[in-house]
C-alpha cells in the first residue's frame, strides 16, 4: 500500500527560504560532522520552549490572545513561554562553549496548543501532542528556521537530533460510550462490536499477529472495543491525512502501564497509534525519512519506546539508517526511550536484542549514579551495572553508544536528587556532590548528555512540569523561588553565564573527553570499590590508539589515601585531571589521595607503548 506523498512533500518544501543570517556549512565541515561515530559526542538536551525566547512574534503561534486557544501563558508552569528556534540559534555560542557536539531537542512538530479537562488544562509546549508530523509548531518558528537552525549548527560541528514520536499522536479520538478504561483484547475481541456476544465484524481478520496487506483488509471496522468519535471542528486536524482515520488507532482506552494495555492502550489519554498495521509502519517511515531528506539531521531519540510492538521497530529502525545512508549520512544515531527504573542490569538490555533498538536512553546509568551520589548507596551499585554492560545486544559496543544522563524533563533534574536526599547538608556540599556527578557523566562510558539548565545550577522542585525551567527570564513563581547551585541567581533573570561553576566544570571535562580517546571509546576494566561510600575505580582503554586510563572516584565525606590496583606494565602515569601521583608505588600499584568528592583522571604509560 502506498501513501500519497504530493501533501506531505508539499508541506516539508516550506523551508526554501532562511530568513536568520545563518550561512550553510562547507561542504568539508559537514563530511566531518557526518564521520563522527555516535560515541564521539556530547550531548545538550534542550526544550526550545524554556530556552530563548528569539522572536517575540511568535509567541501566541498565530492563535487568538487567549491562553485556553494559544496555549500560551508565560505565568503558568505548564503553558508555552515563548522560547523558540530563533532563540536557540542566537544561542549556539553558549552551548558551543560547552563542549557540546550535538544538540537534541524535544519535539518540534505542531503540537494540538491545549488539551486536557475544564480547570486542569495545560499546553503542547513540550511537544508531545502532535498533530502535523510535517512542519514546525508555529510557536516555535518556520520550516525554514529549522533549516537554518540545523545549517548554524552544522557550520559549528554539531549534530542535530530530533526527538520522534510514532506511538501516539494529540488527543482526538473521544469514544461515544464516555468512558476510558482499558478494554483488552481477549474481551473485547477485533471480531465483534462491543464484546464476544456482540455483533460480528472484520470478517476474516485474523489478529494483528498477521503482518500480511490481506489479512489488514480485512480490517475495516474500528468499533470493537469502544465507538471512537473525532469531533466536527478536528476531522482533519492531523496531518498527513490518513492520520485522521480512527481504524489506525488501538482505541481500548487508557494505559494501566502494565502488560498488554502498556502498548495497547493510550498513553495518559493520546490516541495510541495501531503500530501493529502496515499503514501505520509505512506511513511513520515515510513521515520521519522525509525529515531525513530534507534537513539532513542526524539522529533520532524516539519517545515511548517500550509503549510499541518489537515488530514495529524491526521495521522502522533499518528503514530510517537507510534513509540516513542514502542522504549520506553514515552515523545516524538512534536511541530508544525505554523509562526503566533502578540501575540492576537486564532491563533496558533486551531492547537492543528483541527491538534491535541501536542504543537506549541509559535509565540504569542515572540510577546508579543517582544511588551512588545522592542516596549514598555503596560504589558497588556503578560496579553492577556496568558489569551489566556484557547483557546489551553487542555488549559494550552498545552501552558505549547509550545516552547517559543524570536528571531530565520527565523525572526532574540531578541536582535536585542529591538535595532531597542530603537535607542537612551545605550549599558547597551539595555543589560538590553535583560535580561529581558530572565528573562520572563526563568520563565513563556511553555518550554524556546535559539537561539544559544543569549547567547553570538549576535544581527544581519535581518532576515533569517542575523541572522545566526558562534559561530567559522567568515569570513562574514556583521556579524563581528556587534557590540554585553555584550561584546567587535566580530564574528570574536570564542564566547564561559560562562562568558557573558547573558549565566551567563541564567545559573542561568535554576538551578532556575531546582530547583523549579513551574517555570516549575506552572499554572498562573494573577495578576497586568500597562497601560503604568511598572509592570507586576503573581504567578505560581505547582499542583503537592503545590510551589507558584510569579513573577513580571518591564518594565520600572524608579524604581517601588509597594503594589501587594498575595494570602491571604500567611504568609511569600522567596527570590529565585531578591529584593524579607523579608516579608508580609498586608494580601493578598507584597511591591515590582524594579529597572529599574528588576524583582523578590519570594517563597509564604501559611499557608495550615503548
Amino acid at each position: 500500500m502506498r501513501i500519497a506523498l504530493s501533501a506531505f512533500a508539499m508541506a516539508l518544501a516550506g523551508c526554501s527560504t532562511v530568513p536568520l543570517t545563518a550561512q550553510a556549512p562547507e561542504d568539508e565541515m559537514l563530511a566531518s560532522v557526518r564521520e563522527r561515530a555516535p560515541t564521539e559526542e556530547v550531548i545538550y538536551f534542550v526544550l526550545p520552549d524554556r530556552f530563548a525566547n528569539g522572536d517575540r512574534g511568535n509567541d501566541l503561534g498565530g492563535y487568538p490572545a487567549d491562553r485556553l486557544k494559544s496555549g500560551y501563558d508565560p505565568t503558568h508552569k505548564g503553558f508555552y513561554h515563548g522560547g523558540d528556534l530563533r532563540g536557540l540559534t542566537d544561542k549556539l555560542d553558549f552551548i558551543e562553549g560547552l563542549g557540546v557536539t550535538a544538540i537534541w531537542f524535544a519535539p518540534i512538530f505542531k503540537n494540538k496548543p491545549v488539551q486536557g479537562p475544564a480547570g486542569d488544562e495545560s499546553a503542547g509546549y513540550h511537544g508531545y501532542w502532535v498533530t502535523d508530523f510535517t512542519r514546525i509548531d508555529p510557536h516555535f518558528g518556520t520550516n525554514a528556521e529549522f533549516k537554518a537552525f540545523v545549517d548554524a549548527a552544522h557550520a559549528r560541528g554539531m549534530k542535530v537530533y530530533m526527538d520522534i514520536i510514532t506511538n501516539h499522536t494529540a488527543d482526538i479520538i473521544q469514544y461515544a460510550e464516555g468512558e476510558y478504561a482499558y478494554r483488552s483484547k481477549g474481551a473485547f475481541p477485533y471480531s465483534t462490536r462491543g464484546g464476544p456476544d456482540g455483533a460480528r465484524i472484520n470478517e476474516g481478520f485474523a489478529g494483528d499477529a498477521d503482518p500480511s496487506a490481506a489479512n489488514w483488509a480485512k480490517l475495516t471496522d474500528p468499533v470493537y472495543a469502544y465507538t471512537p468519535v473525532v469531533p466536527e471542528a478536528e476531522k482533519n486536524a492531523k496531518v498527513p491525512a490518513w492520520l485522521n482515520d480512527p481504524v489506525y488507532y488501538h482505541n481500548r482506552g487508557n494505559s494501566e502501564w502494565w502488560g498488554e494495555s502498556a502498548v495497547y492502550g493510550d498513553f495518559a489519554g493520546l490516541d495510541d497509534l495501531f503500530t501493529e498495521h502496515p499503514r501505520v509502519v509505512e506511513g511513520m517511515i515515510e513521515i520521519f525519512g522525509s525529515w531525513i531528506d530534507r534537513f539532513g539531521i542526524d539522529g533520532f531519540r524516539i519517545d515511548t519506546v517500550k509503549h510499541v510492538n518489537p515488530e514495529f521497530w524491526q521495521a522502522f529502525v533499518p528503514a530510517m539508517l537507510e534513509r540516513a545512508k542514502a542522504n549520506g549520512i553514515p552515523n545516524f544515531h538512534i536511541f530508544g526511550e525505554v523509562y526503566w527504573g533502578g540501575p540492576q542490569p537486564g532491563g533496558l538490555h533486551q531492547y537492543t536484542i528483541r527491538d534491535r533498538m541501536p542504543a537506549v536512553l541509559d535509565f540504569t546509568f542515572q540510577a546508579a549514579v543517582q544511588e551512588v551520589v545522592a542516596n549514598k548507596r555503596s560504589p558497588e551499585v556503578l560496579y553492577e551495572m556496568l558489569r551489566g554492560d556484557i547483557l546489551y545486544a553487542e555488549g559494550e559496543k552498545t552501552a558505549l553508544q547509550n545516552p547517559t544522563f543524570l536528571g531530565n524533563h520527565d523525572m526532574g533534574r540531578f541536582s535536585m536528587f542529591v538535595k532531597q536526599a542530603n537535607p542537612d547538608a551545605d550549599d558547597s556540599e551539595l555543589l560538590a556532590r553535583t560535580m561529581l556527578g558530572h565528573a562520572m557523566l563526563m568520563t565513563l562510558r556511553g555518550v554524556p548528555t546535559i539537561y539544559y539548565g544543569d549547567e547553570q545550577g538549576f535544581v527544581s522542585d519535581g518532576n515533569d512540569q517542575l523541572a522545566r525551567e526558562n534559561m530567559f527570564s522567568s515569570r513562574v513563581d514556583l521556579y524563581n523561588d528556587n534557590d540554585l547551585l553555584g550561584t546567587d541567581a535566580t530564574t528570574a533573570e536570564e542564566n547564561f553565564d559560562p562562568q558557573h561553576p558547573l558549565y566551567r566544570l563541564i567545559a573542561g571535562l568535554s576538551a578532556l573527553r575531546r582530547a583523549n580517546p579513551a574517555l570516549r571509546t575506552g572499554h572498562h576494566t573494573l577495578g576497586t570499590f568500597d562497601r560503604e561510600p568511598g572509592l570507586f575505580s576503573l581504567t578505560r582503554t581505547d582499542p583503537v590508539t592503545g590510551q589507558s586510563v584510569l579513573i577513580a572516584f571518591n564518594t565520600s565525606d572524608e579524604p581517601i589515601i588509597r594503594g589501587i590496583e594498575i595494570d602491571h606494565a604500567a611504568s609511569g602515569v600522567t596527570g590529565l585531571v585531578g591529584p593524579c601521583p607523579v608516579g608508580i608505588s609498586a608494580p601493578g600499584s598507584l597511591v591515590m589521595i582524594l579529597s572529599p568528592f574528588g576524583y582523578a583522571v590519570c594517563e597509564l604509560t604501559l611499557e608495550e607503548d615503548g
